[in-house]
């Protein structure tokens, strides 16, 4: 029997992914893949004129004339959310009344389940298929991509819920095992605060997944990791690696080098995805985030089109 609080909190973020959903995001998950698939239908004869590379070699030789093959465009579109488990999305600073109001998430983890939900939702009721890849280290959870609501919950269950058995980010391994995965062309949105220390390698594999789907890019971040508060010396550990540093925090020098850091590292993801011409929007645990979220779905679906 599920406990009580776990219903609670996955009924909140359900009705805050469904909200947003429903009132911003309707019809913006349209993909340069849309309608790019074909199918197989059947045959038909060949006439003149036809492109001879579809011709059916099977059927003509059985039936001694030309016979071509018949498609039929598919449309059915699969989203696949690629969300990062790992121990520092358990981090969190948003203020408790932003939280209550919905304007903010507790942690990077729920921000990453309401923004999820709010991808899945919207998928499922424009008819696609939503799926979802859960990786850490390794990868934690696979659910195959479905359209119906009862599987968005499923999803929203699995992103709140799992306890990874990994703690670091390793994103080769979740980008591998999709392109593995899926042998057509996907719509992936990749969930992470892209803290991966193998930047090279990752960087490769993103760029290559881009190649064959079309990827797109959201960072979770929380303010306490661009700047310091002034609070005196404290202990500050990192939640994958275990390793713990004391940092004076009223030297405002200290803080000055923290921001810059931060601000050197932001800029290089932000030449890596668009090196490799991938969308990215940074969204925040501490501010409203669904308005930038809308603008940017609609800038980059005018941007395919172009």
């Amino acid at each position: 029997m599920i406990p009580a609080d776990w219903l609670r909190r996955l009924r909140h973020v359900e009705v805050r992914a469904r909200l947003v959903s429903e009132q911003l995001l309707g019809g913006r998950l349209a993909s340069v893949f849309k309608g790019r698939g074909m199918d197989f239908a059947d045959v038909r004869e060949y006439v003149p004129g036809d492109d001879v590379r579809r011709i059916d070699w099977n059927v003509t030789a059985r039936l001694r004339r030309p016979f071509i093959k018949r498609h039929v465009e598919e449309r059915e579109l699969v989203v696949m959310l690629l969300v990062d488990g790992s121990a520092s999305g358990h981090f969190g600073t948003a203020p408790e009344a932003a939280v209550a109001r919905g304007d903010a998430a507790e942690t990077q983890r729920e921000l990453a389940a309401i923004l999820a939900g709010a991808l899945a939702f919207s998928a499922v009721r424009d008819g696609d298929r939503c799926g979802l890849l859960l990786f850490t280290d390794r990868i934690e959870r696979y659910v195959p991509p479905r359209k119906t609501r009862p599987h968005v919950t499923r999803l929203l269950h699995e992103l709140l819920f799992t306890e990874p058995k990994g703690h670091g980010t390793a994103l080769v391994t979740a980008l591998n095992y999709l392109n593995n995965l899926l042998h057509r062309p996907a719509l992936v949105f990749v969930l992470s605060d892209f803290r991966d220390p193998d930047e090279a390698a990752w960087t490769r594999s993103l760029k290559a997944t881009n190649q064959r789907h079309e990827v797109v890019a959201l960072r979770l971040v929380d303010g306490r990791e661009l700047e310091l508060p002034d609070v005196g010396w404290a202990m500050l550990q990192d939640s994958e690696t275990g390793e713990v540093v004391e940092v004076d925090t009223s030297d405002p020098v200290v803080r000055e080098q923290w921001s810059r850091a931060e601000d050197q590292r932001r800029a290089a993801l932000v030449a890596t995805f668009r090196q490799g011409r991938i969308p990215s929007l940074d969204v925040r645990t501490d501010r409203p985030w669904v308005h930038a979220l809308q603008r940017f779905l609609d800038h980059a679906a005018r941007r395919r089109v172009a």
